[in-house]
C-alpha cells in the first residue's frame, strides 16, 4: 500500500461533499450514535461505485452521456429532498435532546443514496483506482478491491471524525435556539449548493 494512494484517497475522503456533510448533521441531530450510524451508510453507498469501476462498468458512464445524466439528475432530485426535509425538520436532520436512534434503517438508507447517486463517485474510481495497479499484476481485480477496502475503511473513519466532532457541538445547538434556527438553513443552504454543483458537472 503506497502513502501515495494512502495520502490521495485522505484528501478525498476529507473534503467536506455530500456524505461529510450528510454525516454531520446526524450528529448534531441526534448524537454520537446516529453519526456512527450515518457514516455505515455513506460508505455503504460507496460500494456500487467501486463494484461498477472493478467490473468496467463505470465505462457506461464514462460513454454513454444519457446514463450520466440521469443518475446525475437523480442526486440532484435526492439533495434537493434533504435540504426541504432538512427546512421541516424531518428525518435524521431534527436537533432533538433525545438521542435515541429514531431509525437505524432509515439513517443508513439515506447515507447509501446520498452516496450512489453522486455518478462523479463511479468517475472518480474509473480514474483513480488504475493507477495505483502495476502493469505488471497478476490479479488486479483483487488488488483493486484491496484499494477500494481500505479507501472505504479510511471514509469511515475520518466521517465518524466529523461526526463525532458535531455531536459534542450538538448541547451547544439544542440550548440555542436561534443558533439551531441558523444550522438547519446552513445545511439546507448547503445541499441545494451541492445540488448545483452536481447539476452542472459534466463527464
Amino acid at each position: 500500500m503506497s502513502i501515495e494512494f494512502l495520502l490521495t484517497s485522505f484528501i478525498v475522503v476529507a473534503t467536506p461533499g455530500t456524505g461529510v456533510l450528510y454525516t454531520m448533521a446526524a450528529g448534531l441531530s441526534r448524537g454520537a450514535r446516529a453519526s456512527v450510524i450515518a457514516a455505515v451508510g455513506c460508505t455503504l453507498g460507496i460500494i456500487p461505485h467501486m463494484v461498477a469501476a472493478i467490473t468496467g462498468l463505470a465505462s457506461l458512464l464514462h460513454t454513454s452521456a444519457m446514463a450520466f445524466q440521469i443518475l446525475k439528475y437523480l442526486g440532484v432530485a435526492y439533495l434537493l429532498y434533504m435540504s426541504w426535509n432538512t427546512l421541516r425538520d424531518k428525518g435524521a436532520l431534527t436537533v432533538e435532546k433525545d438521542t435515541a436512534p429514531r431509525s437505524a434503517t432509515k439513517v443508513i438508507v439515506s447515507g447509501i443514496l446520498v452516496n450512489i447517486l453522486n455518478p462523479k463517485l463511479t468517475i472518480f474510481f474509473f480514474a483513480f483506482l488504475p493507477q495505483f495497479v502495476s502493469a505488471n499484476e497478476t490479479n488486479a481485480f483483487v488488488r483493486m478491491g484491496e484499494l477500494s477496502a481500505v479507501f472505504m475503511l479510511l471514509t469511515f473513519v475520518v466521517f465518524v471524525g466529523y461526526g463525532k466532532f458535531a455531536a459534542t457541538i450538538r448541547k451547544h445547538v439544542i440550548s440555542r435556539p436561534r443558533v439551531l434556527t441558523w444550522m438547519r438553513s446552513a445545511f439546507a443552504s448547503a445541499f441545494v449548493a451541492l445540488g448545483v454543483r452536481l447539476a452542472f458537472t459534466d463527464r
